[in-house]
């Protein structure tokens, strides 16, 4: 793993350039994913690519699932022991995070072919997205797991190609090829070739992660000891990564299952759509989470403020100006799904309101997770956005989209207002804006602000 440097300028370089690495690839992520829907919406027809939108949103929360945690955990985990000189504890961590992962991703697979099985039978509609979206949750659960346990060793090639760039290279490329040939993919299909293909690209990762001698294997031997010693931890980081999701993909299938599957369809294109505004913070913030906890953890709390000022200023910045672009420019750019209606361009605006709320406030959430504050980052965050999730279910028969778009825009501007405030007071690390002006009256080694 490379060496961390302790001078906070070159620091801050470096976290730059890893930023700005983590950024490109995101761009082309970006772009790729766009082109994969944008593909699939115009060849698929509305309402099978509503079943893809759907089955998609489903096993990407399932997923969530079925890391048990271990995404944010060993970000968190791999730094505090390595920091330390436990590299033998480090290397368990990565493994029996692993382990867990494989473990729980194969039960929900399970329970999700067991309930199709039983929609099957209790009613005549279509469900076999509900089964292709089973095949799609273990590899999509590896592919966020290995992520960032190579993020955690200090790679971000390696953390991101295969998945971000080599998977949705591929799935476009092919669904055209098969449209030339005259093959339109169904909802289910294209569930089930998405699963195929992501899976060969964490095979291309495992094999890269080996040649550069990072480890991401799994083993249950070190499992029993390292769940008896953050079995409560892995806990909460799982239930805080199941509520983030669910606030990311909850939308899509609430109204896929209460309105029809093209309006899930429109809402899950507007979503993606405004996720862009963001995409900045999450590069940036998926180099400095296990920087933040390494600092954090050695007691350089300076280190760790100036981290986090950079990166919500870096997002914030990126952030307002796609806001600007969209406002202007997004019923032109749904349009290239060519199903969209004005109801998207409002849905679409409405997003954005609450993720530069989020950008504004930076990387709170990941702070609370990289700090040993994973229960309080539940309790806040998850109590919030619960109870948008509930105003949902109310709104949506009465406003649709427009109403689920809003809800959760207000839901998310109260959360991350309120994280940002609670680090500030409890954790002392300012991930607001305001964090830069934070930074010359702290120092480093301040061992004794560790709150309880």
């Amino acid at each position: 793993m490379p060496a961390i440097p302790t001078d906070l300028r070159a620091l801050l370089r470096l976290g730059l350039n890893r930023s700005l690495v983590s950024l490109l690839i995101k761009v082309g992520t970006a772009g790729l994913t766009y082109a994969m829907y944008v593909v699939l919406s115009r060849t698929m027809g509305a309402t099978e690519y509503g079943y893809f939108a759907f089955g998609l949103s489903l096993a990407t929360l399932l997923s969530i699932g079925g890391s048990m945690g271990q995404q944010t955990a060993i970000l968190r985990y791999w730094p505090e022991e390595d920091v330390a000189g436990r590299r033998d504890k480090a290397v368990a961590a990565v493994r029996a995070g692993g382990a867990l992962v494989l473990v729980a991703s194969l039960g929900l697979s399970a329970l999700v072919i067991a309930a199709a099985i039983v929609l099957s039978l209790m009613t005549t509609g279509p469900v076999a997205h509900i089964f292709a979206a089973a095949a799609l949750v273990l590899p999509m659960a590896f592919a966020e797991y290995w992520s960032s346990a190579l993020r955690a060793q200090g790679s971000v090639w390696s953390a991101l190609t295969p998945r971000d760039i080599v998977w949705r290279l591929v799935v476009p490329l092919l669904v055209v090829a098969l449209f030339a040939l005259g093959v339109a993919l169904t909802g289910w299909g294209a569930l089930l070739m998405t699963a195929v293909i992501l899976a060969l690209a964490l095979g291309l990762q495992y094999l890269l992660a080996r040649r550069r001698g990072y480890d991401i294997a799994w083993g249950f031997g070190p499992l029993r000891a390292y769940w008896r010693e953050h079995g409560g931890a892995t806990r909460w980081f799982l239930i805080g990564t199941v509520i983030d999701s669910a606030a990311l993909n909850a939308d899509t299938i609430f109204i896929g299952l209460m309105v029809d599957a093209e309006s899930a369809g429109v809402y899950f294109n507007a979503f993606r759509t405004a996720g862009l505004l963001t995409l900045f913070m999450f590069a940036i913030t998926l180099v400095v989470a296990p920087m933040v906890s390494r600092h954090y953890h050695a007691g350089e709390m300076r280190s760790a403020q100036a981290i986090t000022a950079l990166c919500a200023w870096a997002g914030f910045v990126f952030s307002l100006a796609v806001f600007g672009g969209y406002v202007v420019f997004g019923s032109t750019v749904l349009g290239l799904f060519g199903t969209q209606t004005e109801t998207g361009y409002w849905v679409l605006i409405l997003l954005l309101v609450g993720l530069l709320f989020d950008a504004a406030t930076g990387p709170s959430r990941i702070v609370m997770m990289m700090t040993g504050h994973e229960r309080d980052y539940v309790r806040i965050f998850g109590s919030i956005m619960l109870v948008g999730l509930i105003v949902e279910i109310a709104v949506i028969p009465f406003w649709g989209l427009i109403g689920a778009a809003a809800v959760n825009a207000g839901s998310r501007a109260v959360a991350t207002i309120f994280i940002a405030s609670w680090n500030k007071r409890h954790i002392g690390i300012d991930t607001s804006l305001f964090g830069a002006f934070a930074v010359n009256r702290l120092r480093d080694d301040r061992r004794d602000v560790r709150p309880a």
